[in-house]
């Protein structure tokens, strides 16, 4: 078969190279071992009618994980050809679960076509539907079902619930994503005091850079959490290469990061040239890099040209505001070109850029723009502060992750368009429908309280993003949702016919209400959790008032009057 595409074509070309090298050691990956069987079942006639008659019942679990080729082996093996049965074979019994509306896994090749396949190349005869819910509530359940009925090619179920239809979708829309961290911070806490365990509370993402934001909110707010499935943003291991570079900048004395990074990514510095430099080091009582001078030979000059690269590093980013130190530092040690290169290496990228993001919120917050007090700061929440294994602490994982698990309370983040869904799903063959079926397994994670949030604004990729609220919001009922902020302005969707605080903090009301009347444009007030403000609008009177105050650097924010305790500064 001819192959037109380059990037095919490199593709088998790589292919080629690795089966041949495999051919030669004489070992197989899983997908080989799967491929050659089938190819054996297929050509061998006498060995496919013993293994069809040995296996009279098969069960397949998680039938919507299947690719293409594992269903092919399974009508093999089953005794199915292209039109049916196989002439003078008696087929197996086949007993296939799975959920198609569950099938998140298409980029490892999981095909939720193989299900509705089944049905007519197995001539199933009866389909037994699953439909009662034993863990969510019914509006949880109704936003479910809902969302998930604008998928076009799935085999349709209703999900219910025999148990009541609890409380409304709760629906948040933050200014940026320092002020969504913030909110969430502020939620956990009250759910918290209201007796629910924080192991009993998740917070699900798209993507692995958006923890960072929340976990910097977490961890200033003392709140132990957990990474499900994955590592806390500074302990990535990208991250860590990245930070190492960065500590060299600042400071050529340290040997742990000059040893993380003197061969990576790879430049041909191997063991031996490392034993060589350390051995220069510690005889001349010096760091490794000022002993690379001393190291002769091939190993030497290698060694140097490192060192170089260093040296230039510094002289560039010299005086350079933080963020672009960060993003000249990743570009100028091939760190980014490194993980574009990887097949699965978009996740890690994405991590680096967030390292950006980071410095600039640090920036931002400290006022500051030292590489040594950032460097300080990444070490400071990277350090033993992520709760273990059972300890009570709240669960952040990417909605993937979530699969499989249920929690009391869950906060979906990121609901934008372009994060949630994701913008390279509008690219890909039934990509939307995949994404939308992500949200649906995040929906569903939840037992009583669901929280849907996203902001107007975002630091993605290095850049401030302006965003759209997820279609996702859209596609999920009015009547049971509420909002807990008015609208802003940001998304595609009309304001709730209530009125609702920006701030969601309870307190109760003062002793003597405040009036509207009392407060103008340009007045300083003073709020007890945010500070100093200057209003700067006012909307609605009586028990419904609403003020929009400027604190500075805690932002801009809507308060309901009758809750806010406020007082003239």
């Amino acid at each position: 078969m001819e192959i037109y595409d380059e990037h095919s074509r490199r593709h088998a070309d790589i292919y080629a190279v690795y089966d041949e090298q495999c051919q030669r050691e004489g070992v197989v990956d899983f997908a080989e071992l799967l491929l050659r069987t089938y190819e054996l079942l297929t050509r061998n006639e006498i060995l496919r009618g013993h293994y069809q008659s040995r296996f009279r019942h098969i069960l397949v679990d998680e039938f919507q994980d299947t690719n293409r080729l594992q269903y092919r082996w399974l009508k093999l093996l089953a005794g199915y050809g292209a039109s049916g049965p196989e002439a003078g074979v008696q087929p197996a019994s086949v007993f296939g679960v799975g959920d198609d509306d569950q099938s998140i896994y298409g980029f490892r090749g999981a095909n939720v076509g193989n299900m509705a396949d089944f049905e007519r190349d197995f001539r199933v005869q009866s389909v037994i539907r699953l439909e009662q819910n034993y863990r969510s509530h019914g509006h949880i359940l109704a936003a479910a079902n809902a969302l998930i009925s604008h998928n076009r090619k799935r085999l349709g179920k209703n999900l219910w619930t025999a148990a009541a239809e609890g409380e409304p979708l709760r629906i948040y829309e933050a200014q940026s994503d320092g002020y969504e961290a913030a909110w969430l911070v502020e939620e956990v806490q009250s759910l918290f005091h209201e007796g629910i365990a924080r192991r009993d509370m998740a917070v699900l993402y798209r993507s692995n850079a958006q923890s960072r934001v929340l976990e910097h909110a977490l961890f200033s707010a003392g709140i132990a959490y957990r990474v499900y499935g994955g590592l806390r943003f500074f302990e990535r291991m990208e991250v860590k290469h990245a930070l190492a570079y960065l500590r060299l900048i600042a400071n050529t004395e340290d040997d742990g990061a000059f040893l993380r990074v003197v061969n990576f990514p790879v430049r041909g510095i191997g063991a031996r040239s490392i034993d060589a430099l350390q051995d220069a080091a510690k005889a001349g009582g010096t760091s490794l890099y000022a002993a690379v001078p001393k190291v002769a030979g091939k190993a030497g000059g290698t060694l140097a040209s490192f060192v170089r690269m260093l040296d230039a590093l510094r002289t560039e980013t010299q005086n350079l505001p933080l963020p672009e130190v960060v993003e000249h530092t990743l570009a100028r040690s091939g760190l980014i070109e490194h993980y574009r290169a990887e097949r699965e290496g978009a996740d890690r990228v994405e991590n680096l850029e967030e390292l950006a993001n980071a410095a600039a919120a640090f920036v931002q917050e400290e006022e500051a723009n030292d590489l040594a007090a950032f460097l300080a700061h990444a070490s400071l929440e990277s350090g033993e502060n992520q709760a273990g294994e059972g300890s009570d602490a709240l669960q952040l994982m990417t909605a993937h992750s979530a699969k499989g698990l249920e929690f009391h309370a869950v906060f979906v983040t990121g609901l934008e368009e372009g994060l949630f869904p994701h913008e390279q799903s509008v690219l890909e063959n039934d990509g939307l429908e995949e994404e939308r079926r992500l949200m649906y397994v995040a929906i569903t994670r939840a037992r009583t309280r669901l929280y849907l949030s996203f902001a107007q604004t975002r630091l993605l990729h290095g850049q401030t993003r302006y965003n759209v609220a997820s279609r996702f919001i859209e596609e999920i009922p009015a009547g049971i949702t509420r909002w807990l902020t008015a609208r802003m302005g940001a998304g595609r969707f009309d304001a709730p016919s209530w009125p609702a605080a920006a701030e969601t903090i309870a307190s109760k009301p003062a002793a003597a209400k405040a009036s509207s009347s009392d407060y103008r444009i340009g007045q300083s007030v003073t709020h007890p959790k945010f500070g100093q403000g200057v209003i700067v609008n006012t909307e609605g009177s009586g028990t419904d008032a609403r003020l929009q105050i400027n604190f500075g650097r805690q932002g801009m924010k809507w308060l309901a009057l009758e809750y806010a305790k406020l007082t003239p500064a």
